[in-house]
């Protein structure tokens, strides 16, 4: 079987990007006689026309107004008339009868779907089409994600999973080599980097500012190369990209699906109707309209939108007359040439000019679709669900590691893995989707939770009992941990809490385990007892509705340090009434007048005595001092009819304020807690209330270099009739000018200006809401001249913006009560289990450091957040002997933690098609370069490591792989493009050429390499 897979998979291979690459050109492409798919199959042009390449389309979201479900089947017709399945059953047919048709296809989580209803027959004929390239996969991904609001483990993962139906499916014919995303609302720079990673040659864009894409028409910069990683990988992520003209619909009188209102094409001359010549006349003048765009004769029309052609005879047959007719019109001088084909044929003809090209190296975002009209607020909106989407991906990747370390590769790892592919959907994750659907988004990741909570019980009892017979107990989780809610610890005198350290180094980390009063100690594997402090929870904690039920009303506070890519025991045991009590937190009424100061060994933060606000952080190791006041405030959304743009309502996509003033909650006093422990503390905590719906605890905690603000809002009132934005401001000392930087999907940061955008001069007309961004995982400012940095990160993708200097502030909640017209048709108004609105709670965490300190403190949090230890409880069985007897109590699959700017980004069982899936199961492997070039002295150099010198088990490459694991590295030719840059790019090529016999790779800064590999004995 391993030599089955070194025959799919040998080769040298070469690094994405190399210099060694050769150009591309179409005959690169092995095809046998039968497969005539990608460029091979791309229909014939006129060089002496305007050739019109006519794209049959769909788009079909993965949910919005609809369910998943209801989307496919064509239920609840009364909110949208759309059935897929009645899509992939009208167009098959249609290809089948006329070979000069073509179609493509996008959302791989409804095609899986359809395909897995079809019989043999129907499958073999879908396969000729493939292979013919009359169907064409374009994008494959599950879905058409999100850019804002995504993180990037999430993004390669959901594509990878359609690469994977595809390459399973349809082989190298199935393989994407154009990336469409013609409907998310903004682009990211980090998704072109990570498209130009997985090999696609092209991305089409529909959506962008309206000023931005006014200039471009005016200035026939419609297409250019996207810079995604100018400063780290350049020309490895450098992709050709397309802003479609008219969005992603057809041209206006030129739309045929049964839900269209546009005239056929009627060409019985017997009668009076005949429209032939007028609809001739409108598409060449549409055509030469367009063309006065576009460099050279070639031209892109989208024929098909939202979830059309359920009949696609309708459509088919008037493009056929349309084709007839406009052709015919050359014999009497027309230039025009119209024919079926597709964006990657389309792609094709543009590379063919090798002529030099505009590049472009920021990003599309904040993106307008009028001049009040900042599609901002969906950073923001649904918080609680895109903190639920953080969370879920966290336990995917330990769902998927354990999968993989056990050799496991059930379907209950595929559902979690199926329902975080389409939460990454652009109407998923954004939060603009209707209410039900958002509901349905839950329930899919609850259930694909509860399955993988079956693979960790499995897996870590079988870790447990190396050398035993006698399993262990049930593994049990506690979901609500962030409200201080596991009704496993009210029930046991003994807990064994097992947590699970996803990352491939050593980590010190806090735990804070709700319990039933403070009667509670902790040991560990040798029966020490471990360091605890016991906190009550607070009165926001008790509140909050999903707590009914819940008797825990203390936090028990310990840390630990976890062993890389394995887990550690803790055995937390409710003391007997004889025990010697443990000193306990004090709660302390703040003193009228007398400041409060927070201080560990690294941070020192000073609260006003008389208001109860921030007013001082100090770093204490390089004697870093700001002044720092931090409020809540909130917006007030603009409610109008949406009329017209001077009207336009905040909404689920829009946020817009009825001014640029943020206002306070109270003028009143803070209420502010002070906790203390007599001695020694590891957490010191002071709890503010804003309002009697906002509060705040803020926490330092013993070796941390962060300050933890943890901050629970709502129910946001709105019975005066106004809907409101809730921010979290910033205020500092820092003179940061305009300019403030953010992550892109939690990777490289992007520096941006207030009232400025790089591509164009910006005519400021939203002050706010034009100047927000997505903030994936942080945010910060700086003051060069004193050489300090604030940075604050989120658990959870927010908008956030600097409106001044020294400012930055962050969206942490909304609630509206109107509806902003861009399709949803209803207001951004969440309620909770109470039926009142509902209430979020989250972390900032922040940073004062140097300049060139700063980079370590962000990346290595940042990592620590999204890949946090995963928490799972047993019940006690006798004391720690008896475990050591006859189950572990530690475990690590690794020999040696991997260096502090590599990450193992992916590890989850690998099937290779052709190959026994029980023989010869391997391993996804990815890792990750953490470091940007330049941004830290140490870290950010190139790093060389031997696998085997750091996992237990050995490993045997078989072959480096696209970063969507569908293409052996070695066989990858991307298209080339010439450019013109502002500058030159200051990344090198570097030959990593591996063999496949050999484990020792190379990472350079912001790279990420893919490998499919085997286990092997040591």
């Amino acid at each position: 079987m391993l030599l089955s897979l070194l025959l799919v998979f040998l080769g040298a291979v070469l690094p994405l990007g190399s210099e060694a690459r050769p150009q591309f050109t179409w005959e690169s492409e092995q095809v046998s006689s039968v497969d005539k798919c990608g460029y091979n199959s791309c229909p014939q042009t006129r060089d002496d026309m305007i050739n019109v390449h006519l794209i049959p389309h769909t788009h079909d979201d993965v949910g919005w107004l609809k369910t998943v479900d209801q989307y496919y089947y064509g239920d609840l017709n009364s909110i949208q008339t759309a059935g897929v399945q009645y899509i992939l059953d009208s167009v098959i047919p249609e290809l089948l009868r006329d070979p000069s048709k073509r179609f493509i296809y996008v959302e791989v989580a409804f095609f899986a779907r359809w395909w897995q209803q079809q019989n043999n027959e129907t499958r073999e004929s879908v396969r000729d089409l493939v292979n013919e390239g009359r169907l064409e996969f374009i994008l494959g991904g599950w879905c058409m994600n999100d850019e804002a609001s995504t993180h990037y483990n999430d993004i390669i993962d959901q594509h990878t999973l359609g690469f994977q139906f595809l390459k399973e499916n349809f082989g190298e014919c199935g393989r994407p080599r154009v990336a469409w995303q013609i409907d998310p609302f903004g682009h990211s720079r980090e998704q072109a980097s990570l498209f130009a990673q997985m090999g696609y040659d092209g991305l089409f864009i529909g959506r962008l500012d309206h000023a931005d894409k006014d200039l471009r028409l005016n200035q026939t910069n419609m297409e250019f190369v996207w810079r995604g990683s100018p400063n780290n990988l350049g020309k490895t992520a450098q992709l050709f990209t397309g802003v479609l003209y008219n969005g992603y619909s057809p041209p206006s009188g030129f739309c045929w699906d049964i839900s269209c209102k546009d005239d056929p094409i009627m060409d019985d001359n017997h009668l009076n109707d005949n429209n032939v010549q007028q609809k001739v006349a409108d598409f060449i003048k549409a055509a030469h309209d367009q063309m006065k765009h576009y460099h050279t004769n070639s031209i892109m029309m989208t024929m098909g939108s939202d979830f059309q052609y359920q009949n696609a005879h309708t459509w088919f047959k008037n493009m056929d007359k349309l084709i007839k007719y406009v052709n015919a019109q050359q014999s009497n001088g027309s230039d025009v040439n119209v024919m079926y084909s597709t964006p990657s044929c389309y792609l094709a003809q543009r590379n063919r000019l090798n002529q030099l090209w505009n590049s472009k190296a920021d990003d599309f975002f904040p993106y307008s679709d009028h001049a009040h009209s900042y599609w901002t607020g969906y950073f923001t909106s649904r918080p609680a669900l895109k903190e639920y989407v953080r969370r879920t991906n966290n336990f995917l990747q330990v769902c998927k590691q354990v999968a993989a370390l056990e050799f496991y590769g059930g379907q209950e790892v595929n559902t979690l893995r199926e329902a975080m592919a389409v939460l990454q959907h652009h109407d998923a994750i954004s939060g603009t989707e209707k209410q039900h659907v958002a509901n349905d988004y839950a329930q899919r990741l609850a259930r694909g939770i509860s399955g993988c909570q079956m693979v960790l019980n499995v897996g870590f009892s079988n870790m447990l009992t190396v050398g035993s017979s006698l399993g262990p107990p049930e593994q049990n989780f506690c979901p609500l941990l962030n409200i201080s809610k596991c009704l496993m610890m009210e029930s046991y005198d003994t807990v064994v809490v097992l947590a699970y350290n996803p990352l491939g180094r050593e980590v010190l980390t806090y735990f804070r385990i709700p319990v039933l009063g403070t009667n509670y100690y902790v040991e560990d594997k040798d029966g020490t007892r471990i360091p605890t402090q016991i906190i009550p929870v607070s009165n926001a904690t008790r509140d909050i509705p999903e707590r009914k039920g819940t008797r825990t009303d203390h936090d028990l506070v310990f840390r630990g340090t976890l062993p890389p890519l394995g887990f550690y025991l803790f055995f937390v045991l409710r003391k007997a009434a004889e025990d010697v009590p443990l000193k306990e937190t004090n709660t302390k009424e703040a003193e009228p007048k007398e400041d409060i100061i927070l201080k560990n060994e690294h941070l020192s933060l000073t609260f006003d005595g008389v208001t109860g606000k921030l007013t001082k952080m100090q770093q204490l190791e390089d004697s870093l001092m700001i002044g720092l006041n931090q409020d809540y405030l909130y917006y007030l959304g603009y409610s109008g009819n949406n009329s017209k743009d001077d009207f336009q309502n905040s909404g689920a996509y829009i946020f817009r304020p009825n001014n640029s003033q943020a206002y306070n909650f109270s003028q009143t006093t803070l209420r502010t807690k002070e906790y203390v422990t007599m001695g020694d503390a590891m957490v010191r905590e002071v709890h503010q209330q804003f309002s009697p719906w906002v509060s705040q605890v803020v926490r330092l905690y013993e070796k941390k270099k962060y300050a933890e603000f943890e901050w629970t809002i709502g129910p946001i009132p709105i019975n005066d009739g106004y809907g409101k934005e809730v921010i979290s401001r910033f205020s500092t000392n820092l003179n940061s000018f305009d300019t403030f930087y953010t992550d892109a999907n939690g990777r490289e940061i992007l520096q941006r200006r207030y009232n400025h955008r790089d591509t164009w001069i910006l005519n400021p007309t939203e002050n706010v809401a034009g100047n927000y961004y997505p903030v994936n995982s942080r945010i910060f400012i700086r003051d060069e001249a004193r050489n300090m940095q604030f940075t604050v990160l989120t658990d959870r993708s927010q908008g956030g913006a600097s409106l001044r200097p020294g400012s930055l502030e962050l969206m942490v909640h909304r609630r509206l009560l109107a509806d902003d017209h861009r399709g949803v048709g209803e207001p951004l108004n969440e309620t909770g289990s109470d039926g009142r609105g509902l209430i979020i709670r989250g972390k900032h965490y922040v940073f004062l450091e140097t300049i060139a300190k700063s980079a370590r403190c962000h990346r290595d949090l940042a990592l620590q957040l999204y890949m946090a230890p995963s928490l799972s409880f047993m019940i006690g069985n006798g004391e720690q002997e008896t475990w050591i007897q006859n189950w572990g109590v530690q475990w690590s699959a690794m020999k040696t933690a991997l260096p502090e700017n590599v990450h193992l980004l992916t590890m989850e069982t690998w099937r290779t098609p052709g190959v026994d899936p029980i023989e010869d199961m391997g391993f996804l492997m990815r890792l990750e370069h953490l470091y940007e070039v330049d941004e830290d002295p140490v870290f950010s150099q190139p790093v060389t490591l031997d696998l085997n010198q750091f996992f237990k088990f050995g490993i045997h490459i078989v072959s480096e792989v696209t970063l969507g694991a569908n293409l052996p590295l070695s066989e990858l030719r991307r298209m080339g493009w010439d450019i013109i840059v502002n500058k030159q790019d200051t990344a090198k090529s570097t030959d990593n050429t591996l063999r496949v016999d050999n484990t020792t790779i190379t990472l350079t800064p912001m790279q990420i390499r893919t490998f499919v590999v085997l286990q092997q004995d040591n």
